[in-house]
């Protein structure tokens, strides 16, 4: 799960060593794509450039809040339309969710970082991808052609690691 049954990811899944890891990544990002209730809250977030999914608009419209983002409905227009309103025609994409984002590129990741923090439950809470709880995180990734790396240790103390899961080239 990625947040609680109210839709917030709640402190206790809030670890300094995953934080650090996120961070760094998106500081490497050419690109962020997100969903409505996923955001960094960092920052230097409002430079980054991003892709904002939202059924709001028609297929692609500047985000009126942030020079540096676009809108994009994915039912109005493909990724690569919503790519060249934002600016972007090479470089680091970071998804960063939430599960319908996640779920609509499964199919294009070259990586995923999944986050696992084994001793937080949240009950009802919302899973990280469609499928889950039915299937593990873990299962989904591998049914989509991905293949576990070598885990890293964010956090030792709540023995919280990430781990990538590449595609083959």
């Amino acid at each position: 799960m990625l947040a609680d049954d109210r839709n917030v990811m709640p402190d206790e899944l809030k670890f300094e060593g995953d934080k650090a890891f996120f961070t760094a990544a998106l500081d490497r990002a050419d690109l962020i794509v997100h969903g409505r209730n996923s955001f960094e809250d960092q920052p230097s977030s409002p430079q980054r450039r991003r892709i904002f999914l939202t059924r709001t608009v028609a297929a692609i419209a500047p985000d009126p809040a942030n020079p540096k983002s676009a809108l994009w409905n994915p039912d109005g227009a493909p990724f690569e339309t919503a790519l060249k309103a934002a600016g972007v025609d090479a470089g680091t994409i970071a998804v960063i969710g939430g599960p319908g984002v996640f779920g609509m590129f499964m199919d294009r990741y070259d990586v995923f970082w999944l986050s696992v923090a084994p001793r937080v439950r949240l009950p009802g809470g919302e899973p990280c991808f469609p499928g889950v709880p039915a299937r593990s995180p873990q299962q989904i990734l591998a049914a989509h052609g991905l293949h576990a790396g070598e885990p890293q240790m964010l956090d030792p103390a709540e023995d919280v690691s990430v781990t990538p899961w590449r595609r083959d080239a």
